[in-house]
């Protein structure tokens, strides 16, 4: 199992996610960390394990109202031994353009307006899909983005929004739809998990990547944890 840590960024600042409600997200609190700027969040990180991934969403590009792209910028090349994944709220048909990022970028649907032709990304592959489910909302973007898997990479995000922070455990019934419904796709869980007991379920399930945030700054998942969701493998 692969844990990627989440950092969200907002104003040049770590906040919280909180289901979704990206108006109402606060500056991080984190046991890991007395501050909130992305650096120090990153080492709090480090101090718990190794990690080889940690995704990034930029709620400012995402949103349209600004961008913590020079920081994101700064802070790959910094840690540029950590595969980052960063969502700035980019289209499929930008795919096509992109050169020279120290990233991998995430492409979510709910920033897909419209979907471009299939031929877009035939410049650039190297991304992951996050299809986004919101509360109340549900599904967040264009309808044959969801319907139609040849637009798909190989990576997907199963993104449940409303399990974000809400100490629910993740949605595991709708990851496992997705898999039952395309088993050539590998799937990411992100969103609600609690702790390892949530990951090693994950796991059972085939789901070797889950995005996590609050269990991390709590203290729930810690270096202990992650040995032994190591050691059954």
């Amino acid at each position: 199992m692969n844990i990627i840590p989440v950092i969200d960024l907002k104003n040049g600042q770590v906040v919280m996610a909180q289901q979704g409600q990206r108006n109402s997200y606060q500056v991080i609190h984190s046991n890991l960390s007395n501050s909130s700027s992305i650096e120090d969040i990153i080492e709090g990180y480090l101090s718990i394990y190794p990690f080889k991934n940690i995704y990034i969403a930029d709620l400012n590009a995402i949103t349209e109202e600004g961008s913590n792209e020079a920081l994101i910028k700064t802070t790959t090349h910094k840690y540029s031994y950590i595969k980052f994944w960063v969502d700035s709220g980019k289209n499929l048909s930008e795919l096509s353009v992109i050169t020279g990022i120290k990233y991998r970028p995430i492409i979510g649907s709910e920033s897909q307006k419209p979907v471009p032709e299939s031929n877009a990304t035939n410049y650039f592959t190297d991304y992951i899909l996050s299809l986004d489910f919101f509360p109340q909302q549900g599904y967040l973007g264009p309808v044959e983005l969801l319907k139609n898997s040849s637009l798909w990479p190989k990576d997907i995000i199963i993104m449940t929004l409303d399990k974000v922070g809400a100490n629910q455990g993740p949605d595991f019934e709708k990851i496992r739809e997705f898999q039952h419904k395309f088993t050539d796709k590998n799937f990411i869980a992100a969103g609600g998990v609690r702790g390892i007991d949530d990951l090693l379920k994950l796991k059972k399930m085939g789901i070797n990547h889950a995005l996590v945030a609050s269990a991390l700054h709590s203290g729930k998942i810690n270096s202990q944890a992650i040995k032994k969701l190591i050691s059954s493998t």
